[in-house]
């Protein structure tokens, strides 16, 4: 399962197919990885459902994956009414 870190905002620009984003170094910084000996940063770039009252577009985000640990059924009342 994944889990979506917000880290930023842009917006569409008016005539070029373009989104122009500002980011937080202090929070990209928390999600970069290393190949090869380089820095990278991977992130995502979706287009927001309304605009925001700062007119931005898009949102910028990391997924981060999360161990989900399955609920085990508790034994006994499966399927029963609890007694009154």
């Amino acid at each position: 399962m994944y889990k979506k870190q917000y880290i930023g905002k842009g917006v569409q620009h008016e005539t070029l197919d373009l989104v122009k984003v500002t980011l937080k170094v202090e929070e990209v910084l928390k999600f970069k990885h290393s190949y090869e000996g380089q820095d990278y940063l991977t992130f995502e770039l979706a287009r927001l459902q309304d605009v925001d009252k700062f007119g931005r577009t898009h949102t910028a985000y990391v997924s981060v994956k999360e161990e989900v640990t399955e609920a085990v059924p508790e034994k006994g009342n499966k399927g029963r009414k609890p007694k009154k």
